[in-house]
């Protein structure tokens, strides 16, 4: 129990230090208030002791062996019980590890963040390891007095779901503002980044407890196995999309990816349509899916053939007659434009010198021109 009563002669007297089942704790609480004058303090290399009264810090040892005497160490004398003749303390001894406390394990849910890039929502979790150091151990041991964590194990479960909660903020704002694809995150490509984020953002929420956040280890950020396929299958679709066009080539790829289905399920007994249907039938059926999905995807592959546009016919060339003379391409009239034949004696039907329009007697039916 940290406290080892023997006897030396005929006086006796007190010996208080850390017990060895509690070296790796952060903190230590003796745990009796009453301590005689005179007893033998032992504080080991990596800690410090820490005395208080009434939840006041009244003073500290660092490592040695110290004799608790008034008259050696004047801060004592605020701790005499006067009731008691002068011969006891009455104070509250923490023991506090200064040293560098490696492999605290953490983890947990982040909880909901949305993917950046495909809109999902995915459930995100964290784990790993930290280590701390104490930089103001009188800080720590008012802050945990004050929250009740004055035992090791509360203390560190407790400081444990504080990180956890400082990280879990991070995280979620970090993907988000940078706009990070969740895959990418979970892969370990920015664990980097994070970790310097992180780090940075732990130690603001734990300096007030006389702590620091040396290092983090064994960082990782994952998520379950269902989301993970949900997010691969969005962006495999998107991936076509991209390849096929847009909006189109999407709509495209949906169909080839139903009829793929439904010769899947024709495959193994049903019709696609939930009928019965095995055997040769349900071979036929993949096939025909197979086909119809290849078809769309050459078809998604192709390019798209413009129409063909049609050759302009200048309006100067509309309505020309051809000179029986000497066969050249004039405007209609009673003489050629090239020769000065004729044009009565070309072949086909006449028109009007006016309009252009077919003539079958002596004035035009439209214009009323003479021909």
């Amino acid at each position: 129990m940290g406290i080892i009563n023997f006897v030396k002669g005929s006086v006796k007297e007190l010996a208080i230090a850390r017990p060895d089942e509690f070296k790796d704790h952060i903190v230590y609480k003796h745990p009796d208030k009453t301590i005689p004058m005179k007893a033998q303090l032992t504080v080991e290399p990596d800690e410090i002791c820490l005395f208080f009264r009434d939840g006041e810090f009244v003073g500290q040892f660092t490592a040695g062996r110290h004799t608790l005497d008034s008259g050696n160490i004047p801060f004592l004398g605020r701790l005499i019980d006067k009731f008691t003749g002068g011969d006891v303390f009455i104070a509250e001894a923490f023991y506090v590890t200064t040293r560098e406390i490696v492999s605290n394990k953490f983890g947990g849910k982040i909880g909901k963040v949305r993917d950046p890039q495909s809109g999902l929502a995915v459930e995100v979790m964290v784990n790993g390891t930290f280590s701390i150091k104490v930089i103001d151990p009188p800080k720590l041991v008012i802050g945990l007095v004050g929250v009740q964590k004055t035992d090791g194990n509360s203390f560190l479960s407790w400081f444990k779901e504080q990180v956890l909660k400082t990280i879990r903020d991070d995280i979620a704002e970090l993907i988000v503002k940078q706009k990070w694809p969740l895959l990418d995150v979970t892969s370990g490509a920015y664990t980097e980044e994070i970790e310097k984020e992180v780090l940075s953002g732990v130690r603001q929420h734990v300096e007030p407890y006389g702590l620091e956040i040396m290092r983090l280890g064994n960082f990782n950020i994952g998520m379950n196995d269902k989301d993970e396929e949900r997010l691969n299958k969005f962006y495999e679709s998107a991936a076509y999309v991209n390849m096929a066009g847009g909006m189109q080539g999407y709509q495209q790829f949906a169909q080839a990816n139903m009829m793929m289905k439904a010769g899947e399920g024709m495959a193994k007994g049903g019709d696609g349509g939930g009928g019965g249907g095995g055997g040769m039938l349900g071979g036929a059926g993949l096939g025909v899916g197979l086909g119809i999905a290849g078809q769309m995807m050459n078809q998604m592959n192709q390019p798209q053939q413009q129409p063909q546009q049609q050759p302009n016919t200048p309006p100067s060339q509309m309505n020309q007659v051809e000179c029986g003379k000497c066969k050249a391409k004039v405007a209609p009239g009673k003489f050629c434009a090239e020769c000065g034949g004729d044009l009565a004696a070309a072949a086909g039907p006449k028109f009007c010198s006016n309009c252009g329009k077919p003539v079958s007697g002596k004035f035009c039916g439209e214009c009323g021109t003479s021909s």
